[in-house]
């Protein structure tokens, strides 16, 4: 490579490369982790969680666990003064959230089971079914987005979009029994909020209809754009919800619909 060449390379550069970035191996670890946690003997190791004992299984998980976020929360957090003390204090949050994340998920595969007539046993879905690894990942990234970690949430949701084809943004808020059925192609923005007891089909999407423009004529960020859906609402497959409009409870929204206004509470929407 001649010299002339290099330095166009290194002066062209557009992004601004951050001072500390995740290690995407050790980040897919806590991810494994996690699951592993949440759901014993589910996610490997199960020989483990019967021959050294429930107790030393969850003990050794969570040391390597809260170690290892430590070190990559410090990692994205290293332009900031006492970035090591509060790699370890949000560490320390996380690890004792995990009980809560737990009992969210369960409810998660309750649902799920629930609502699915080809599901024979719960442990057939935490084993089975994607939705369980995009949901694991995406309550444990929800939850360090919450305490203002930066792009290792982000990274975690991906890993589950890439795996599961499940599109969830570690920001937008999820309600408790959440359903999700089959699952691939959906997509949930960023400033969704989802209340209670929602059912999602595959390709259903959450989105943004359109991004205001500020003074430098690029999308502003950060606003309410994406839908908020109500309890005990239920979305069928490929249907696309857009705008920051409200899907009213106990709604039912039929296959392949278009919706970009409010849809009041008890209503059944379908393509007609």
């Amino acid at each position: 490579m001649s010299t002339q060449t290099l330095s166009a390379l290194c002066s062209d550069l557009s992004l601004d490369v951050p001072a500390g970035l995740p290690s995407v191996a050790a980040t897919e670890e806590l991810a494994r982790i996690a699951r592993q946690l949440i759901f014993p003997g589910f996610f490997g190791c199960s020989e483990a969680v019967h021959c050294d004992g429930i107790e030393q299984f969850v003990c050794y998980g969570l040391q390597h666990f809260q170690r290892l976020l430590r070190e990559q929360v410090c990692l994205v957090l290293c332009s900031e003064e006492k970035a090591e003390e509060r790699s370890a204090t949000i560490a320390e949050n996380t690890a004792k959230a995990l009980p809560a994340l737990r009992k969210a998920l369960s409810g998660d595969v309750k649902a799920i089971y629930d609502g699915d007539p080809a599901a024979h046993s719960m442990a057939e879905v935490v084993s089975c079914y994607p939705a369980v690894r995009a949901l694991t990942n995406y309550r444990l990234a929800h939850c360090l987005h919450e305490q203002g970690v930066p792009l290792l949430p982000r990274i975690l949701t991906e890993m589950a979009h890439r795996e599961t084809g499940i599109d969830i943004h570690p920001a937008c808020e999820i309600g408790a029994n959440f359903s999700i059925d089959h699952g691939t192609g959906i997509v949930i923005g960023e400033t969704c909020r989802i209340g209670n007891n929602v059912k999602l089909y595959q390709g259903v999407t959450l989105g943004a209809r359109s991004f205001p423009l500020g003074e430098d004529g690029l999308p502003v960020k950060g606003i309410p754009r994406h839908p908020i859906i109500e309890d005990n609402v239920i979305i069928y497959s490929n249907a696309t919800i857009l705008g920051r409009i409200t899907i009213g409870r106990s709604s039912v929204i039929g296959a392949n619909v278009w919706i970009t206004q409010d849809v009041a509470p008890g209503s059944r929407m379908a393509k007609t």
